[in-house]
């Protein structure tokens, strides 16, 4: 990348095991740098991983820019699903990242930055060592923040006692209404309602929920948008890569209600193929969003 990024994104890529023993790449760093490099933004990762991981991370993403530290390990889930509900393992963690793997110059010149945590392995208080400049928009999906794991790797829910302190921060927090459903007892009003109070805090909240589409909160008050209808061969990484289409969108256009349409087309294409080989390009985007 001869220019500096537009779109940074930080947490630990992943190895994600599959039924017959391989792995792909995964984490919110990998869904989210493609799908941004697809849509036309200079792109960039700040990671962690194994010697195996990092070079094929770049080779397998050859169009962004990549810092990553070298980790006795990568962190490694496995993802089983049923009946659209997810049972997950993490069977290895790779090391935190710390400001210090940061590069300097993409810290001071990147105008969207997403944190992407997975394993707790980003500390919150991140947020707050970038510089702030005009038209740039902090973001996070804080899906690692919500999680702790047992002793076997079983990956459980845990609260985010953060939340009030982060959120400041932030000029968006993107999660998926699933994610807060063990907090309120499997109530989708009740997590609503944990959704418009966080949303107090922040400019833009936006929460996904897969086929019934996404909303956006904004001061408390909930937007829905549709979902685009889509054939589900791997929804694993969909949320990573709506959050990279909505932000991408979101700064190139400032318009809250139409990225959230845009990411939702992006969504879409995401689904219908393994990994991020469904990642569009925006021209694909642009073309069914004209039909739909």
């Amino acid at each position: 990348m001869s220019r500096q990024p537009d779109f940074l994104t930080l947490g630990h890529v992943t190895r994600d095991m599959q039924d017959d023993g391989s792995f792909v790449l995964g984490g919110t760093v990998t869904f989210a740098a493609q799908t941004a490099y697809h849509l036309g933004l200079d792109t960039a990762i700040v990671t962690c991983a194994d010697p195996e991981v990092a070079q094929l991370l770049s080779t397998t993403l050859p169009g962004v820019a990549l810092h990553v530290s070298s980790s006795p390990q990568t962190t490694t889930f496995a993802n089983r699903y049923h009946e659209g509900f997810r049972t997950q393992y993490l069977y290895a963690r790779g090391a935190d990242i710390t400001e210090t793997d940061i590069p300097l110059d993409w810290r001071n010149s990147a105008g969207i930055v997403l944190f992407g945590p997975l394993t707790q392995e980003l500390r919150p208080e991140m947020v707050t060592h970038f510089p702030r400049r005009p038209g740039m928009l902090l973001a996070a999906t804080p899906q690692g923040w919500l999680r702790r794991w047992d002793a076997d790797g079983r990956v459980w829910p845990t609260p985010w006692r953060d939340a009030e302190k982060v959120l400041p921060f932030l000029d968006v927090l993107i999660l998926s209404h699933d994610d807060l459903l063990p907090f309120a007892s499997g109530d989708r009003g009740e997590a609503d309602r944990l959704l418009a109070h966080w949303s107090m805090f922040v400019p833009l909240l936006v929460a996904t929920d897969g086929r019934h589409g996404a909303t956006l909160f904004q001061k408390g008050r909930p937007s829905r948008f549709p979902a685009y209808s889509a054939h589900e061969v791997d929804p694993t990484g969909a949320g990573d890569v709506f959050a990279a289409a909505f932000l991408t969108h979101l700064y190139r256009h400032r318009d809250p209600a139409q990225a959230v349409d845009f990411a939702n087309c992006v969504a879409a294409f995401s689904i219908e193929q393994t990994g991020i080989s469904g990642i569009p390009t925006l021209a694909q985007v642009e073309q069914r969003r004209r039909i739909s």
